[in-house]
């Protein structure tokens, strides 16, 4: 059988119970974002990632071999972007990893990093933005206003080779065969992150054996933290 790609298990997701979370927030980090609960099923989480990817290969020429630098921290619109890259076939980049080749479009939430050259995607995390917060370089895309603009079905141009490079992490490479893991059985996990890989390997975990995801941002009180985990039923850890 071959390997489950990322846009096939998000698929099976949807398909299987669309309106169950999959991945839901709290925000204790300081900022805009302090504060936010957000709770996204797999229909909605596919909604995203469908316009994200539509951005990419209709606005940005993403396609298999394009190389995406995801330069969000850990985050639920980290969790889209990354999908939306996959689901065009092309390569997800962290910060860190193999600094001495080129990347071809960065999504990112630091303006200044969008005005370093590369194609670039603008991203604001507060969860009901309608615009970037401050002043968009040229040439970037404001993700909070354009994004809402394409559409929610997406069908790629092309799909990419097994052995192609997936996600390249300061750690190494995963490919297409090799992303998505077996094996995992249902648990709600929690996972409290600044890392970027971290929660995608977690995401592509728990997803993999029909699971959920519960991500903590910030440091709450230990008390706060136990009774958001009893309350959204964690059982992984």
């Amino acid at each position: 059988m071959s390997p489950e790609t990322p846009a096939a298990l998000l698929a099976r997701l949807v398909e299987s119970d669309p309106g169950r979370p999959r991945i839901t927030t709290y925000d204790d980090t300081e900022g805009p974002t302090r504060g936010e609960r957000i709770e996204l099923s797999a229909r909605v989480v596919a909604n995203w990632v469908s316009k994200a990817g539509n951005l990419l290969q209709e606005d940005l020429d993403a396609a298999p071999g394009t190389r995406v630098l995801l330069d969000l921290p850990a985050h639920w619109r980290s969790v889209y972007w990354a999908f939306a890259v996959w689901s065009v076939g092309a390569e997800v980049v962290l910060p860190g990893a193999d600094a001495d080749t080129p990347v071809d479009v960065v999504v990112t939430d630091d303006p200044e990093r969008c005005e370093q050259g590369e194609v670039a995607v603008l991203v604001t995390l507060a969860a009901l933005a309608r615009s970037a917060d401050g002043p968009v370089p040229p040439g970037a895309v404001d993700e909070a206003k354009d994004l809402a603009t394409h559409g929610d079905v997406f069908t790629a141009w092309d799909e990419p080779d097994a052995d192609a490079v997936a996600l390249r992490t300061p750690e190494g490479a995963l490919t297409y065969a090799g992303l998505v893991p077996t094996g995992a059985g249902p648990v709600r996990e929690h996972v409290a992150t600044g890392e970027t890989a971290t929660l995608l390997e977690v995401v592509l975990r728990a997803w993999a054996g029909d699971g959920s995801v519960v991500l903590t941002r910030g440091a709450p009180d230990a008390d706060v933290l136990a009774a958001r985990l009893a309350t959204e039923g964690v059982t992984g850890v």
